[in-house]
């Protein structure tokens, strides 16, 4: 049967009660795989009676399997025959992928692939040790997970790092180093941490006084580390007597507290990004692949410009570089033991993000503006807040007396 494989076509079609196939009326070489399972396959036909299997409809699109045909047809012409690269494949451990294949490719794509790549190294490295991407199943990381969310890990953390994973795996079979997705019946945790966690008045005030004794500690261990070298006649190490910060911790959370940014917008955000002139922060890359403005308030301008002087010497465009002048990809354990001096509990640094959305909320800010200044593409995802502004639908439905 011929007929044109587009997304229409597969989404009429109906299984049989034995195997059929397709064959494109635009591109020769590329068929469409019916079992009577109902489950479809793209297939290339690259030589007579030699053909390959390049993915499931549920993985590829229409257009990415034309794209696969044609490189397998293009390949072929010189030679390079698909079964050349399916055999090594076969050797592939889930390691090898990652680090020679899939990570420096997803770096070079994404401002934040570092950090997808060190949590997926971070996860299932150990979980997927010498195993070959054949190899992986359902089972395993069903297992994972469970396993996961009984040590208290939060259903949101651990969908995030399966995405991840997702991610590289559907990349594999879009390469063709995976014949078949093996996650394909794995649905996400419900997420009832659809939670709006923000800051009271006296945990902002504990807060902030965590991090006035922790700026106050720093400079006393520097003082009294320089007075021990000192008598040692060691290098003295440099001293915070003339700088506001002694290090990223504070302008962080303070940029973080007035902007909303989220945590890999923060860890990537560079010096370009800021005109301290126009207190205007501009993000060119962000989550929705839009453009956001983020107008600074006093607090945000403020910190941003005082760190700003303190860190002219820095080679690194990042405004927060990390010590290997990278940007950071976590900041769990400082930001832990200043929730613990402050004897908050319960409190992300994403949070952070929360308390900026619901405080404007709680202003009257209307969820138009919280969607543009949080970056969300949809706004169902800024409605969370809607129930911490009651009197702002009073006042809304209460404009209709006005016309009685």
């Amino acid at each position: 049967m011929k007929a044109l494989i587009n997304k229409q076509l597969i989404a009429k079609l109906q299984s049989k009660d034995k195997q059929f196939e397709i064959w494109d009326t635009n591109l020769t070489g590329l068929v469409l795989r019916v079992n009577p399972s109902g489950k479809m396959n793209y297939v290339c036909q690259y030589k007579k009676n030699r053909r390959i299997t390049i993915g499931s409809v549920n993985v590829l699109s229409p257009m990415q399997a034309r794209d696969r045909v044609k490189e397998i047809l293009g390949n072929a012409t010189k030679g390079i025959y698909p079964e050349e690269k399916k055999d090594k494949s076969k050797n592939t451990t889930f390691q090898t992928f990652i680090e020679k294949e899939y990570a420096p490719w997803f770096i070079a794509q994404k401002k934040s692939g570092e950090a997808e790549i060190n949590k997926i190294r971070r996860n299932f490295y150990k979980l997927f040790d010498g195993k070959l991407l054949a190899d992986i199943n359902l089972a395993t990381i069903e297992k994972w997970r469970t396993k996961r969310l009984q040590n208290g890990i939060s259903p949101s953390t651990i969908n995030r790092d399966i995405t991840a994973l997702k991610a590289a795996l559907n990349r594999a079979v879009q390469w063709g180093l995976l014949s078949e997705y093996p996650f394909r019946n794995l649905k996400q945790f419900k997420d009832e941490s659809e939670r709006v966690r923000y800051l009271s008045k006296d945990e902002e005030y504990k807060l902030r006084n965590a991090f006035d004794n922790r700026e106050e500690r720093f400079r006393q261990e520097r003082c009294n580390a320089n007075k021990w070298r000192a008598s040692r006649g060691y290098d003295l190490m440099p001293t915070f007597s003339k700088t506001i910060f002694v290090d990223h911790m504070k302008p962080m959370f303070l940029l973080t507290l007035n902007t909303g940014l989220r945590r890999s917008e923060l860890f990537h955000l560079t010096w370009i990004d800021i005109n301290l002139e126009l207190k205007l922060l501009t993000l060119p890359k962000t989550k929705a692949y839009k453009k956001r403005h983020i107008p600074l308030n006093k607090e945000a301008h403020m910190t941003l410009k005082t760190w700003h002087k303190q860190s002219l010497n820095k080679i690194n465009n990042l405004v927060f570089p990390s010590e290997n002048s990278k940007p950071f990809d976590n900041i769990y354990t400082a930001w832990g033991n200043i929730m613990k001096n402050a004897q908050i509990e319960d409190f992300r640094f994403h949070d952070l993000r929360h308390d900026f959305a619901s405080k404007l909320v709680m202003a009257g800010v209307d969820l138009n503006t919280v969607r543009e200044l949080l970056g969300h593409s949809d706004i169902k995802m800024t409605l969370r807040y809607a129930h911490l502004a009651p009197e702002h639908k009073a006042n809304a439905v209460a404009k209709l007396d006005k016309l009685i």
